[in-house]
């Protein structure tokens, strides 16, 4: 959303607010509800940092302006009647002032396990960047791209191998193994899983 399309919005009906909802960006995890006026959706956009306007306190306040548990900015977009905002956010810490991530609880979607692997990654970038003492994850990256590539070589065998002769158990074991060392290749290249679900889409669109 561009602050030119603000005008656009309804704000009448509402008298002057819109509700808010915000997702998380990472694995689409419903954060809080909170509203908007006109001022308050200008400096979400203008700052990358989701603000409201406090019905409670009468004027805007910035999430994580006391508890530094920011919401940054990934897209802001009204729904077809133009009287509801949603937004997507990158949260820095718990959103919900109980500590909890969300304010509707554990809610958890059939779609969250995989999306973890978003957050997988993530954590990857993050253990690079900081090379921990004892992190297995730094450990390879220093190894270099030529020994990540065989990881991936050695974790497929070992799955197949698995799949062939071990139980269930074993097989996923491998196989998390796999989709570990696969991201840790692809980061090592600088792409994604994004960039493969993409190719993925890509190719079923071009069968139907």
């Amino acid at each position: 959303m561009t602050p030119a399309e603000i005008d656009a919005l309804d704000w009448n009906k509402g008298n002057g607010l819109l509700p808010a909802i915000v997702q998380d960006a990472h694995d689409g995890t419903v954060l809080m509800l909170g509203y908007m006026n006109r001022e308050a959706l200008a400096t979400t956009l203008a700052s990358g940092r989701v603000t409201f306007f406090s019905r409670s306190k009468n004027r805007l306040w910035t999430k994580g302006e006391t508890s530094q548990n920011h919401l940054d900015v990934v897209q802001v977009t009204a729904d077809c009647d133009r009287d509801a905002l949603l937004v997507t956010a990158r949260p820095h810490g718990p959103t919900c002032h109980t500590g909890a991530r969300s304010c509707f609880g554990e809610v958890r979607s059939e779609a969250a396990p995989l999306a973890f692997l978003a957050r997988l990654e993530s954590v990857i970038a993050e253990r690079i960047s900081s090379q921990p003492e004892g992190s297995y994850t730094a450990r390879i990256w220093s190894k270099g791209l030529t020994r990540m590539a065989q990881k991936v070589g050695e974790e497929g065998v070992e799955l197949a191998l698995a799949a062939v002769a071990q139980d269930e158990p074993r097989v996923i074991g491998e196989a998390a193994d796999l989709l570990f060392h696969l991201q840790l290749l692809l980061k090592a290249r600088n792409l994604s899983l994004e960039a493969v679900v993409a190719e993925l889409e890509q190719r079923h669109a071009a069968k139907e």
